[in-house]
């Protein structure tokens, strides 16, 4: 004869396990962003910054990739970045991301990556203080140092970076797009350094003018601003500094963490309460909270 069944049998170990199984689906979650397509984004390029002055409306996204792809292909401006401005550019740019290695913010250990990097000399310069998982994105690759990607999309999975730079904003027909990508593409606690001109026009082909440094600051919605600082890098006079926050709900994850563990201690140490009042205990906070 078979003893009666007792659903209790199933239900203890669903409750002590259930709480973990949330906290562990929590953690791993990737971070919540859209990816959406240049291409079927709106025809109209304004921007809603007061800061950012869109130059002029492209007939198509394809016509803006065009006039980029006329200076990124130019034969002679091509030369010149190889030859002539390569260990200029090399030199001034391991100085300044030395600057933000004394900051700590970038190590040797960072995955980084430098967006509308040309030929790659910010990506050598990187390399060359000791960042070597590091690589560079261009409409036009450059094998090994830079791989094809249109930084209104990049070619990149969510939370894949430690830390971005760029000095091609006002190439961006899509200034939020630009800066969505980056924090898409950051992980949490992650650091973008952007190199902006305030105080000059961009050349023919810059899509924008940045009239305030505001107008980027204010493009970035899961970022807080480090730092602003004058520089002097080929043209381009102020350094911007974002670091991504980190999850609100991974930092609740973790308090929900804390106090599953001190329930568990307390019940350990005679605290009088069952494995099943535990478990629903930890499930009404977690609701409250989460």
């Amino acid at each position: 004869m078979f003893e009666k069944f007792s659903f209790s049998v199933l239900l203890k170990p669903l409750l002590l396990l259930l709480p973990l199984s949330l906290l562990l689906i929590l953690f791993l979650s990737p971070y919540p962003s859209a990816h959406p397509s240049p291409q079927s984004s709106s025809s109209s390029s304004s921007s809603s910054s007061p800061f950012i002055r869109i130059r002029r409306a492209f007939p198509s996204y394809d016509d803006y990739l065009k006039l980029q792809l006329n200076k990124t292909q130019n034969p002679r401006l091509r030369h010149l970045w190889a030859t002539r401005d390569w260990d200029r550019k090399v030199t001034v740019f391991s100085r300044l991301f030395s600057l933000l290695k004394s900051r700590h913010l970038l190590s040797n250990s960072s995955r980084a990556l430098c967006i509308g990097a040309r030929l790659g000399q910010e990506v050598a310069a990187l390399k060359k203080i000791g960042v070597d998982n590091s690589v560079g994105m261009d409409l036009v690759p450059y094998p090994p140092l830079v791989i094809k990607g249109d930084f209104h999309k990049q070619p990149f999975k969510s939370n894949s970076f430690d830390f971005e730079f760029s000095n091609v904003f006002d190439h961006a027909l899509y200034p939020e797009k630009f800066v969505g990508e980056i924090e898409r593409t950051l992980k949490p606690g992650g650091v973008a350094v952007i190199h902006v001109a305030l105080h000059r026009r961009g050349d023919k082909y810059s899509a924008n003018d940045l009239l305030g440094v505001d107008g980027i600051v204010g493009l970035f919605k899961h970022s807080d601003l480090v730092s602003t600082e004058k520089v002097d890098a080929f043209g381009l006079d102020t350094e911007v500094v974002m670091r991504k926050r980190r999850k609100l709900l991974r930092i609740r994850v973790e308090k929900m963490f804390i106090f599953y563990v001190g329930l568990g201690i307390w019940k350990n140490r005679g605290g009088g309460v069952s494995n099943e009042s535990c478990s629903w205990v930890f499930l009404s906070v977690f609701f409250i909270l989460v």
